[in-house]
């Protein structure tokens, strides 16, 4: 699922409306179903020449228009699909390479990547970026432990003001018999523990499924991956990484480099210090 920012689309006579949620609709007719902000659910728009549907995000850059946009394999590729807010669907791509895994959209201070679709794809561990045009690149291998519900399967751009103080939320789902059994709870990390192991605002981080380890990628004229936990759970990650931010946060302090330290989910049950930290730049050198 994902959540409308409520922006007019480009070249058309229309907006979607702020807080409504659009759900991928796996049942026949494949699509997309809106629900809004008082609960009730409609077809939005119906997706055809797709076998299934396997991930959603919303275009916040306007490289595609502020439309919405869907993959899903087909006939061994990805189809990409852009949606504008009267639910026209236009094809970006029948080609792109198979995709297992959430979508985001980078922002513009993504190196040359800046406002593509970011997809992962969990059985190679790789990373791809498509463009407006259906050109996809290749940006970064995970370096984690890739292969069916194993690999990188969510990402999510770190929003700026976060590492002043907010926190990042991944999905554990329960799937019995699974070497990754999950707990069906959500697991938290603290904007203090990703500056601690160099994360800093724009950057992706992307989220395995089996054992939620994760990496961030800093890309400028170059990409660089740092793993910011590498020691796999018994977690089962499904679904976005999701962000939220407080105003009234305070900035860890920059200092000397220190060393990268790794950074590890806390149960989102858990009571959140109400204080500041002082933290210095452990930021490693190849992601600056």
């Amino acid at each position: 699922m994902t959540l409308s920012s409520g922006r007019q689309v480009t070249g058309a006579d229309c907006a979607f409306a702020r807080d409504d949620v659009f759900v991928l609709r796996l049942h026949t007719p494949l699509g997309i179903t809106r629900i809004d902000h008082q609960g009730h659910a409609t077809a939005f728009a119906n997706v055809m020449g797709v076998d299934s549907l396997n991930g959603i995000a919303f275009d916040t850059t306007g490289k595609f228009g502020f439309r919405l946009l869907a993959s899903g394999p087909s006939k061994g590729k990805t189809a990409i699909v852009a949606i504008d807010c009267k639910g026209k669907v236009d094809f970006i791509t029948h080609s792109a390479p198979v995709l297992e895994g959430g979508l985001a959209v980078a922002p513009k201070s993504f190196g040359a990547f800046g406002g593509d679709l970011i997809a992962p794809d969990e059985l190679s561990g790789k990373i791809y970026a498509i463009g407006p045009d259906g050109t996809v690149q290749f940006v970064a291998l995970s370096g984690l432990p890739a292969g069916p519900d194993t690999g990188v399967e969510s990402l999510g751009f770190v929003p700026r003001g976060f590492t002043r103080n907010g926190e990042v939320y991944y999905s554990d789902r329960a799937t019995p018999g699974n070497p990754h059994p999950g707990t069906d709870s959500l697991l938290r990390l603290s904007a203090f523990a990703l500056f601690a192991a160099g994360v800093r605002d724009g950057d992706m981080l992307g989220a395995t499924e089996g054992g939620a380890t994760m990496i961030a990628v800093r890309c400028r004229a170059t990409c660089h991956v740092v793993t910011v936990i590498g020691t796999p759970s018994t977690s089962h990650g499904e679904g976005h990484i999701a962000f939220t931010t407080r105003k009234d946060g305070c900035a860890p302090t920059p200092g000397l480099d220190a060393a990268h330290q790794r950074a590890h989910w806390t149960l989102s049950t858990r009571a959140r210090a109400d204080r500041c930290e002082t933290l210095v730049d452990a930021s490693p050198a190849s992601m600056r």
